[in-house]
């Protein structure tokens, strides 16, 4: 089976939540119509905790817990080989200074990224992705548990997964066809310029994952494109791309002798 397909039949709804994360409190299954007696396993919910507290630490700064959640496929039916603990650490941004949020946003960015770069962990086979969230902020998916008070916040349910492989095909060749021009046009670019149209293309992918979230859902053509450029390794390459364009930039040259 070609990866395409492999990437497609990720996107179908399991019959239960991911057995490995999850057991039922009422020892019945860990379908739909249960959800509300499902709870995280005991050990996952430790070791998630750790793995927050040690993130935390890694920020080094001082600022109130809000909560400690887990969204993404792996809480939802949606799970699969491609999926990711998406651990969440909630803060209100409200504690600081406004002048300073946006400084405050822009490094728990910076610490967020390079912490998911320097560490490697998993939890039960899956890859663990830390991220830093403010309570005001949006979220689309259906499924969000919290982790530290041990309860569900939003409770996931099954859905219908109707889309259309090939229309679904063409956009995400489509967005592939746009990576590839900007990288085959970009490789002896200065190194601002070069940035400034990566961010825009990094930018307009964001926005449009998040239009179809907010419009469709977690099934809208937009997110399953994002998904799909991200399990391809689509994503990485214009991530890669940009931190080459940025290395070859600084570098200098040694220059020969004779």
């Amino acid at each position: 089976m070609s990866q395409y397909q492999d990437i497609l039949k990720s996107f179908n709804e399991q019959t239960e939540l991911n057995s490995k994360i999850w057991y039922a409190d009422n020892n019945k299954s860990l379908t739909d119509d249960n959800v509300g007696n499902v709870l995280m396993k005991p050990e996952v919910r430790k070791r998630l905790l750790e793995i927050a507290e040690e993130f935390i630490e890694y920020i080094k700064i001082d600022f109130f817990l809000t909560n400690v959640v887990m969204t993404g496929s792996l809480c939802n039916f949606n799970w699969s080989e491609f999926s990711d603990v998406d651990l969440h650490v909630y803060v209100d941004f409200s504690q600081f200074d406004k002048e300073d949020v946006e400084v405050y946003r822009e490094l728990f960015s910076i610490k967020k990224t390079l912490f998911n770069t320097q560490h490697d962990i998993k939890v039960k086979g899956y890859d663990v992705e830390l991220y830093i969230e403010d309570i005001d902020e949006q979220h689309y998916s259906s499924g969000i548990y919290s982790v530290l008070f041990n309860e569900w916040i939003n409770e996931p349910k099954r859905q219908k997964v109707d889309f259309d492989k090939n229309v679904l095909k063409k956009k995400v060749i489509s967005w592939m066809e746009q990576i590839d021009l900007l990288i085959d046009n970009n490789q002896d670019e200065d190194k601002e310029t070069a940035k400034i149209r990566i961010e825009k293309l990094q930018d307009s992918l964001k926005k449009y994952r998040t239009g179809g979230l907010k419009k469709g859902g977690e099934y809208s053509y937009e997110n399953l494109v994002f998904k799909f450029l991200r399990r391809n390794g689509y994503l990485d390459k214009l991530f890669d791309f940009k931190n080459d364009v940025i290395d070859k930039n600084l570098s200098l040259k040694e220059t020969l002798k004779y």
